[in-house]
């Protein structure tokens, strides 16, 4: 059976014209599917404002815990969707139940550490020296949300990997939507005690977010256990312990290149606030609609990990070569479109955030305005680093891509920033510079990496 942005193995290789189509058709339900869940985490802070600010910075503080945490752990579970692709295109899909039922027994292997962790969210933020009371209710926060745990790294770890890499992509994109309303109903019922719910204020929404991602999980896996046509996938397999090993091996490299990336972030976050409260909230306002464009390249990351692995299990590693470049040069052109608007029209995006005409608000637009134009540049890196670490993903190349995103985040981009800050005078500016150098640095090795790795195919 032949799946969505995927031809045959048995036909021809298709064109540059068919990969780029057929890219484009995989990634973008799975774009749709990280917007809606972004527009959750925007809905959430939304609400939780209306309590106060000291219900604002616990509920934030302690949903970006719980989402560092998972998003790491998810990070080993990418492996399952190159390695079910390498099944299909090798026309051995009686191989997909046994990494299904694999991939779903390492889920919640993985949901043990994250529970931990957020179970001693309030020790840890005691120990860093923050106020007691915050730690508290982050505290309180994340015990609610370790519950989601499981079913986080289910439902979004397992089934992002799994689905697109079966032709189900689509349903992602489907209870992803879904799941933004009925989150936001949940968490305005539950914060105030509307429609009936029990009034729980500040872990209402920790409440309420617990529940969307389970019944998102349930829901998920309900079409694709009911489905006649994805039935067989996922047909009872016990799960194997040399194939967990495998799918671990390939996923912890990931998992390290997701924590070395969001611990940069973090701490020129961190660096920024040292600088003043409008800088912050000017790399808020440039991050967060930099975070917004940069979920279609990931999309296409993911789709070139779909695509690669799928040709290379096929034999025929001259088509996973053009799979890759092509959704490379797809993210570039999206990504140099994004950079020309936050280039031609910086002023209307930020009027998105603040008023533009309150004259308290004139310095943070201005350093906005500036981080925008440093986030054209940004924006192509940032595109070409995770489709470049997406197609060698698709190789079963995690390991040498791992040490590169090291070395460019906290080799280069880290003391660029740094120096740049807090040497020549160019403050947050010279921090995102410190960040655009990081990211092209690793876009750079990535690229040349997925080049050398099928340069001998180019003849092939």
């Amino acid at each position: 059976m032949s799946q969505p942005g995927i031809t045959h193995a048995a036909s021809a290789p298709p064109s540059l014209s068919r990969h780029a189509a057929d890219t484009a058709r995989l990634a973008a339900p799975l774009a749709i599917a990280q917007l809606s869940q972004m527009a959750m985490s925007v809905t959430d802070t939304i609400l939780l404002g209306s309590l106060g600010p000291d219900a604002l910075a616990a509920g934030g503080l302690g949903a970006g815990l719980f989402f560092v945490v998972v998003t790491v752990l998810q990070g080993v579970l990418s492996s399952v969707s190159v390695t079910v692709a390498n099944a299909r295109g090798a026309q051995a899909d009686h191989r997909v139940p046994h990494i299904y039922w694999t991939g779903l027994a390492l889920s919640v292997l993985l949901a043990v550490p994250a529970f931990v962790l957020l179970s001693l969210a309030q020790p840890i933020l005691t120990a860093f020296g923050e106020p007691a009371q915050l730690a508290h209710n982050v505290g309180a926060y994340a015990n609610v949300l370790r519950w989601a745990s499981p079913g986080s790294l289910i439902g979004i770890g397992l089934m992002r990997s799994f689905l697109p890499a079966i032709g189900a992509a689509k349903r992602l994109l489907w209870v992803s939507l879904a799941s933004v309303g009925i989150n936001a109903v949940l968490n305005y019922g539950l914060i105030h005690g509307a429609y009936g719910l029990p009034r729980l204020g500040l872990l209402g929404s920790a409440t309420a977010t617990t529940v969307t991602i389970w019944l998102t999980t349930i829901t998920l896996v309900a079409l694709m256990h009911g489905r006649a046509r994805f039935r067989h996938f996922v047909t009872a397999a016990r799960p194997n312990v040399p194939l967990m090993g495998e799918l671990f091996g390939i996923g912890w490299p990931v998992a390290i290149t997701y924590g070395v990336e969001s611990t940069l972030f973090l701490a020129t976050g961190l660096m920024i606030g040292l600088l003043g409260e409008k800088q912050l909230a000017a790399h808020q306002i440039a991050l967060n609609v930099a975070s917004v464009s940069f979920m279609v390249p990931l999309a296409i990351g993911q789709a070139a990990n779909v695509r690669v692995g799928y040709w290379m299990g096929a034999g025929q590693p001259l088509a996973a070569r053009h799979a890759g470049f092509v959704a490379l040069g797809l993210g570039v052109a999206f990504m140099s479109m994004t950079g020309l608007v936050l280039m031609v029209a910086p002023h209307a995006i930020i009027g998105l955030y603040l008023r533009l005409d309150d004259p308290t608000n004139a310095h943070t637009v201005a350093i906005a305005a500036s981080l925008l134009g440093v986030a054209a540049v940004f924006q192509i890196v940032d595109g070409m680093q995770t489709i470049g670490s997406g197609c060698l993903r698709g190789l079963k190349d995690t390991r040498i891509p791992m040490l590169a995103a090291t070395f460019g985040y906290w080799g280069v981009g880290f003391p660029t920033g740094y120096v740049l800050a807090f040497h020549t005078g160019l403050g947050t500016r010279g921090l995102w510079w410190g960040l655009a150098a990081g990211l092209a640095s690793v876009a750079l090795l990535m690229t040349v990496r997925f080049e050398h790795m099928t340069r001998h195919t180019r003849r092939t």
